[in-house]
């Protein structure tokens, strides 16, 4: 009898000659990768041909799940730092500035708002389900992200920088979340959590971000200077840079994916040559979408109809007040008075804040945060509860926003985009 790793390993090959070959002709349809390889995973799941098995016993192995996601996030925020050349000025930044600062906490509070009213948990179970669900997704959001490190996009620029820096900024909420679970008496645990969880966490993160990519390319040169290294394994610079900067950060319990999405900056910013970069660039993007398939089709492997059914009516409200209330409006009042680089208008085009509100992409980051929660306290019911939440959440952002991404931006760029100048002159005089 051949041994399920082995066809598991034949089935995956074929997808990706398939997704490969045919690539050209997907990319032309409203219809996502992301799709194809869910649809793969329920095949292989449980309703298919058993051949990917997450559940031994009805026991889900979420620490699998925990460490492939994270490791998943860490290069893809990592790609999204290298991608931006943009200058680090206010002005540039400002709409990531209120991504971050305005419609993440908006989305967290909201959400744990439905959760609290409408789901019959108590704030603990509400804020952990929101720092779930809040973060955009930096792995499956590439159809809206910028193409290249050329591309000058505001939109692109502002939803890969969110994608970048909220899988890394909503980790204060979870752990608020996981504390109130353990102990609803927040005096025990609050400053504590200003302190160390906020502060401290997200300072490192930046520090080490800096840090150690900057310590690492200056190793890199100077070596390279005497004795030019193999460029076979020139691009593995870049994993070391990842998987020293995350892991030194978690060490002194900083925010890794912070640190990582930072590094990506720097290592952009610091080589000489913008060809050694861009190489980098091309690995990690690769890199990426291999490890996106793993990740999509254990997504589909796990997925049950009974308990979806359960929570279908919970799920449903989480997904109309997600993407139909709370991220759009959230955008609107995040994005008041906010001017568009290199043009006389007062606010953002509506066409533009309706992209940023629409594209509200959850996936593998939501997946890591629900696993974390389940090695940190979230049990029983509500471990339930918000987990097929979150999955159904998940599978509805991956179809509706993976049919929707190509001709909503290809209708964007029609619009807004072709109107522009090729290089915005804002930031072509910094560059």
């Amino acid at each position: 009898m051949v041994d399920i790793y082995i066809i598991d390993l034949l089935v995956i090959g074929l997808l990706l000659l398939v997704v490969t070959l045919g690539s050209g002709w997907i990319s032309r349809l409203p219809l996502s990768f992301a799709i194809i390889y869910l649809v793969v995973g329920i095949f292989l799941g449980p309703y298919g041909f058993r051949l990917i098995q997450l559940r031994q016993d009805e026991v889900f192995n979420a620490e699998l799940l925990e460490r492939i996601a994270e490791f998943v996030v860490i290069i893809s925020v990592f790609g999204c730092g290298l991608k931006i050349i943009h200058p680090l000025r206010l002005d540039i930044w400002s709409i990531t500035a209120r991504l971050i600062g305005f419609l993440m906490p908006i989305s967290i509070f909201a959400l744990a708002a439905v959760g609290k009213l409408f789901l019959g948990m108590n704030w603990g179970e509400a804020i952990l389900l929101g720092a779930i669900l809040a973060p955009t997704d930096p792995v499956l959001a590439s159809e809206v992200q910028l193409v290249d490190v050329k591309d000058q996009d505001e939109l692109r620029f502002g939803l890969t920088s969110e994608g970048g820096l909220n899988d890394a900024l909503a980790f204060p909420f979870v752990y608020f979340g996981i504390y109130a679970l353990k102990d609803n008496n927040w005096g025990n645990w609050f400053q504590h959590w200003i302190t160390v969880d906020l502060i401290w966490a997200i300072a490192a993160g930046i520090i080490m971000g800096i840090i150690v990519p900057k310590t690492i390319v200056w190793i890199d040169q100077k070596i390279q200077e005497k004795h030019s290294a193999d460029e076979l394994m020139e691009d593995f610079v870049a994993i070391s840079i990842i998987l020293i900067t995350y892991s030194l950060t978690e060490v002194i319990n900083g925010y890794g994916f912070l640190a990582v999405f930072i590094a990506g900056l720097v290592v952009q910013r610091s080589y000489r040559k913008s060809e050694e970069s861009l190489a980098k660039l091309e690995f990690i993007e690769q890199l990426e979408k291999l490890l996106e398939v793993g990740t999509i089709l254990l997504l589909g492997s796990i997925l049950l109809f009974e308990p979806m059914l359960k929570y279908a009516t919970q799920s449903l409200l989480v997904i109309i007040s997600l993407f139909l209330i709370i991220r759009p409006l959230g955008v609107w009042i995040s994005t008041i008075g906010k001017r568009p680089l290199g043009s006389r208008r007062r606010n953002l085009h509506p066409i533009a804040r309706f992209l940023f509100g629409w594209f509200g992409i959850r996936g593998v980051g939501s997946l890591y945060y629900l696993a974390y929660a389940f090695g940190h306290g979230l049990e029983g019911i509500a471990a339930e509860q918000i987990a097929w939440i979150t999955y159904t959440t998940i599978i509805v952002s991956v179809v509706l926003h993976g049919v929707t991404a190509t001709p909503l931006m290809k209708w964007y760029e029609h619009r807004i985009s072709s109107k522009k100048k090729a290089v915005n002159p804002v930031i072509a005089d910094e560059l």
